[in-house]
C-alpha cells in the first residue's frame, strides 16, 4: 500500500506494520460486498420480477429505491450504535440485518413480501455503508489510509460484479425460481460475516474513547510493529479524544457514548467543524447526482435503448460494466495516497462530464432515428458511442469520485464526531441515491433518456466547482490533525493555503521541509 520501504524518524523500517491493518480493513470491508451485490443483482432481477409478479414501472421504481430510503434510517442510527457498542459489533449487526432481508426476498411469494425484505436489507445497507469506511480509516496509518478506506468501495464494486454474474448464470432457471435465487443468495455470506467479524480487533480509537487504553495499545502494537511508535500513536489518539496523556485505564473520554454530538455538529459548530460538515455532506450530496445509480441499476434499459436486443446480451453487457467498475477502483486504490484526493476527484469528474455528454448525445441520436426504416444503420455510430461511454463513465466514476467520497467523509471528522458525522453523510448519500433510482424512469420519460444524462452532466460541473473551492487536501495527514486543515477558511483549498503533510512517524513533510515531531 505504498509504505513497504518507508522509515520513521529513527530509521526503523515501518512497512510490515501495514499488513495487519490491511488484513483488518479487508475483513471489515467485506460487509460492503453485500450492499454492492444487492444493487447489481436487482438490476437484472427486476426484469424477471416484472414478468413473474406483473409489476408496473411505478412498482419497479419503488422496489429499486426503497432500499435506499431504509438505508437512510439505518445510517442515521448506525453512528450512535457504533459509538455505544463498538465498530466491530456494528459490522456484525449490519450483516445480521442483511441476512434477514435476503431470506425474506429469496422466499417472497408476492410483491409486498419482496418489498418488506428489501426494506430490511436496506437498514443493513445503511449500517454497512457507515461503519466499513470508519473502521478502515481508524485502523489504518496516515500513509495508507486513503487506500484502506477505499476498500469498502472496491468491495461494493466487487459485490455489484457478483450480482451481475449471478443474474447471468441464474437467468437460466425457471422464472419462479430465478429471481428469488438471485436475491436470496446474499444470505450466505451475511451469516458467515456476522460470526467471522469477531476474529477482527476493535478499533483502537474507539477503545481509547471507552477508556480501554490497554486494549487499544495491544492493537496498536500489532499494527505499528514497534513499542515506541505504538505509544506515540496512543498519545495522539488520547489527545484527540480529550484525554490527558497520563489518564488512568478505565476512564472514558468525554462524549464517549456519542451524547451531545448532534449539538456540536449542527447547533453550535466551531468554524472548522462547520467547514468539515459542508465538505463531508457535500461530497455525498453530489456523489449520486453524477447519475451513477441510474447507470448501474438501469443499465439493462440503457443497453436496450442503445440497440442491444436479447436479454442474454443485455445481462452480459452489465457484467462488463461490473468488471470495469472493479478494475478502475483498484486503480484508484493505487493512486489515492500517491497523487492526493483533490487531483484524483477532479480528474475523475472531468471524465464523468465528458462521458455523460457523449452518452446523452448518443442516446438522443438513437431515439430520434428510431422511426427511420434502418434504425441501426442510421445511428450505428451513435449506438457505438452510447455503449462505449457507459463504460468510460463507470471507469471515470470508479477511479475517483466513488472511492474518494467514502475516504474523504471517513477521515475529515474529528474522533469525537466521526461516527455520527459519517452517518449523516451516508444518510445524505442514500437520500440522493433513492431520489435518483426512484425517479430515473419517470425522468427520462419526461425529458428523454438522452436529456436525463445531459442533466447529470450539468450537475457534475457543479460538483467540480464545489470540490475545487470547498474541499482541502487531506492526503498524508494523521486523523488527529485533519481538523486543523479546515481552519484556514472556505477557499483555502484552491489557493494552496493548506499544504499537504506526509506523516512518517517521527517526521512531517510539508512544503518540502522536514520538521521533527515531538
Amino acid at each position: 500500500m505504498g509504505v513497504d520501504e518507508q522509515r520513521n524518524g529513527d530509521g526503523r523500517k515501518e512497512g510490515r506494520k501495514s499488513k495487519y491493518a490491511v488484513a483488518c480493513s479487508i475483513v471489515g470491508s467485506i460487509i460492503s460486498i453485500l450492499m454492492g451485490y444487492d444493487t447489481g443483482v436487482m438490476s437484472g432481477a427486476m426484469l424477471f420480477i416484472k414478468d413473474d409478479l406483473k409489476t408496473n414501472d411505478t412498482q419497479v421504481q419503488v422496489l429499486a429505491g426503497i432500499l435506499n430510503i431504509c438505508a437512510l434510517v439505518g445510517s442515521l442510527t448506525a453512528g450512535r450504535v457504533s459509538d455505544w457498542a463498538g465498530r466491530r459489533r456494528t459490522i456484525s449487526f449490519a450483516a445480521t440485518i442483511f441476512f434477514a432481508g435476503s431470506v425474506l426476498m429469496g422466499l417472497a411469494p408476492n410483491f409486498a413480501t419482496l418489498l418488506v425484505g428489501r426494506c430490511v436489507a436496506g437498514v443493513g445497507v445503511g449500517y454497512a455503508l457507515m461503519i466499513a469506511p470508519v473502521y478502515a480509516a481508524e485502523i489504518a496509518s496516515a500513509e495508507s489510509r486513503g487506500a484502506l478506506s477505499s476498500l469498502p468501495d472496491i468491495c461494493i464494486s466487487l459485490g455489484i460484479l457478483l450480482g451481475y454474474v449471478a443474474n447471468y448464470l441464474l437467468a437460466k432457471l425457471p422464472l419462479v425460481y430465478g429471481w428469488r435465487a438471485m436475491l436470496g443468495l446474499g444470505a450466505l455470506p451475511s451469516a458467515a460475516l456476522a460470526v467471522g467479524v469477531y476474529a477482527m480487533p476493535e478499533s483502537p480509537r474507539w477503545l481509547v474513547m471507552q477508556g480501554r487504553t490497554e486494549e487499544a495499545l495491544a492493537v496498536l502494537r500489532r499494527e505499528c510493529g514497534t513499542e515506541d511508535e505504538a505509544q506515540v500513536r496512543l498519545a495522539e489518539i488520547k489527545a484527540a479524544a480529550g484525554l490527558p496523556a497520563d489518564s488512568a485505564p478505565g476512564v472514558p473520554a468525554p462524549k464517549s457514548s456519542g451524547k451531545g454530538v448532534w449539538k456540536e455538529l449542527f447547533l453550535h459548530p466551531t468554524p472548522p467543524v462547520r467547514r468539515i460538515l459542508v465538505a463531508a455532506l457535500g461530497v455525498h450530496f453530489f456523489n449520486h447526482l453524477t447519475g451513477i445509480e441510474a447507470v448501474l441499476l438501469y443499465s439493462p434499459r440503457i443497453f436496450k435503448a442503445a440497440g442491444i436486443a436479447s436479454r442474454n446480451e443485455v445481462l452480459a453487457a452489465t457484467v462488463g460494466v461490473g468488471v470495469t467498475k472493479t478494475v478502475f477502483i483498484l486503480v484508484a486504490i493505487l493512486l489515492v495516497d500517491r497523487i492526493g484526493r483533490r487531483r484524483l476527484y477532479l480528474a475523475s469528474l472531468a471524465g464523468i462530464i465528458a462521458s455523460l455528454a457523449c452518452l446523452g448525445l448518443g442516446l438522443t441520436v438513437i431515439e430520434h432515428s428510431s422511426g427511420a426504416p434502418d434504425h441501426h444503420g442510421a445511428a450505428r455510430w451513435a449506438v457505438a458511442l452510447a455503449i462505449a461511454t457507459v463504460f468510460t463513465f463507470v471507469a471515470s466514476f470508479s477511479v475517483g469520485v466513488g472511492p474518494v467520497t467514502w475516504t474523504y467523509n471517513s477521515e475529515v471528522f474529528p474522533l469525537r464526531l466521526r461516527a455520527q458525522g459519517t452517518s449523516v453523510g451516508v444518510a445524505i448519500n442514500r437520500l440522493i441515491n433513492a431520489t435518483v433510482s426512484m425517479t430515473f424512469v419517470s425522468l427520462y420519460k419526461a425529458i428523454t433518456i438522452g436529456g436525463a444524462f445531459f442533466l447529470f452532466a450539468g450537475l457534475s460541473v457543479v460538483a467540480a466547482a464545489f470540490f475545487y473551492f470547498l474541499c482541502p487536501e487531506t492526503q498524508g495527514r494523521p486523523l488527529e490533525e485533519v481538523e486543523e486543515t479546515f481552519s484556514h477558511g472556505w477557499c483555502a483549498a484552491h489557493r494552496g493555503g493548506v499544504p499537504p503533510a506526509v506523516e512518517m512517524r517521527g517526521t512531517t513533510v510539508a512544503d518540502g521541509k522536514t520538521k521533527a515531531q515531538p
